[in-house]
């Protein structure tokens, strides 16, 4: 069930004729709606670099599905001929698929290889985290991306434990680290998950890419809307959104001059999902939306 289905529409302000981008297809359950309030005339391109994701796209001749990682967003716009869009869509949740697939290695619930790639081409896997990173990568990627509460202990364990057992699976790896787990099991290793997913997958600095892109891609007047699932995700599009950068505030010159960001923030607050839609999807629990419309430029 697509999360924020009707704030993401409302939100996407959609013109019938217009090209619009997901950037993250999934299932298809946003496209599909969006396809709905296009006419003949529109445009859809899904990114989607999950091969799973290929068998979801819709025999329609407005859509045109692009199997690669929406980091090269412009790219593949620019391959396809298309200069501006209307409006961009991103999802930042991992897809109910991937964490139904045991062997995906997503999910916590099912025992299977420590997997976590998004694109099965790609050749890091969580397994080759844990296998080889140093203590100290290990303690930074924990405490930074899962914000574990414990991440120098968790390092510390997981460098010990692999000079004399595998860690090749999501049983042995929890076995292994069981001893020293802080608080809610269930919380801590989605924490722990969480970090490994974002770092194999280099979900961040993917975010940033697009987000860099998406001003350039689109039209003035066009919007974007990026639904995130945990706080670094969210302080990203925040910043962006308000600043024109990563930063908490925005840069300026040596005069104290800001550069004007092109982006005009839309939601002031980020919209979260309703009473009912918790209730009827739990998935959308820490989702958080985010809508942005480009302005005009201002000539120096």
């Amino acid at each position: 069930m697509p999360v924020l289905l009707k704030e993401v529409i409302d939100g996407l302000k959609i013109i019938p004729s217009g090209t619009y981008v997901d950037c993250t297809f999934g299932g298809g359950g946003h496209s599909k709606k969006i396809l709905e309030n296009l006419n003949d005339a529109g445009k859809l391109i899904v990114f989607d670099q999950d091969e799973d994701a290929g068998k979801n796209v819709p025999d329609d001749e407005r859509v045109i599905f692009v199997p690669h990682n929406f980091r090269h967003l412009q790219r593949f716009l620019r391959f396809h001929k298309i200069n501006k869009v209307n409006g961009i869509l991103a999802d930042l949740g991992v897809s109910s698929h991937q964490f139904n697939e045991a062997q995906r290695g997503f999910s916590t619930r099912f025992d299977a290889a420590l997997d976590m790639r998004m694109n099965q081409s790609e050749k890091m896997t969580a397994a080759d985290v844990l296998k080889n990173f140093s203590e100290e990568k290990l303690h930074k990627i924990f405490g930074k991306y899962g914000e574990v509460t414990n991440s120098k202990t968790l390092a510390k364990t997981i460098v010990e434990f692999r000079k004399t057992q595998p860690l090749q699976t999501i049983n042995q790896f929890k076995n292994s680290v069981y001893p020293i787990v802080k608080g809610n099991p269930e919380k801590y290793f989605a924490q722990v998950f969480q970090a490994l997913r974002i770092e194999v997958n280099d979900e961040l600095n993917v975010l940033k890419e697009m987000l860099l892109q998406s001003v350039e891609v689109l039209e003035e007047g066009g919007r974007i809307a990026v639904i995130t699932f945990h706080s670094l995700e969210d302080r990203i599009v925040k910043n962006f959104f308000k600043n024109g950068n990563f930063e908490d505030e925005q840069n300026q010159d040596l005069f104290g001059n800001k550069p004007k960001n092109q982006l005009k923030v839309i939601t002031k607050k980020p919209i979260v999902p309703s009473a009912e839609e918790l209730k009827q999807n739990p998935r959308s629990r820490s989702s958080k939306l985010r809508i942005a419309e480009k302005t005009a430029k201002v000539e120096s």
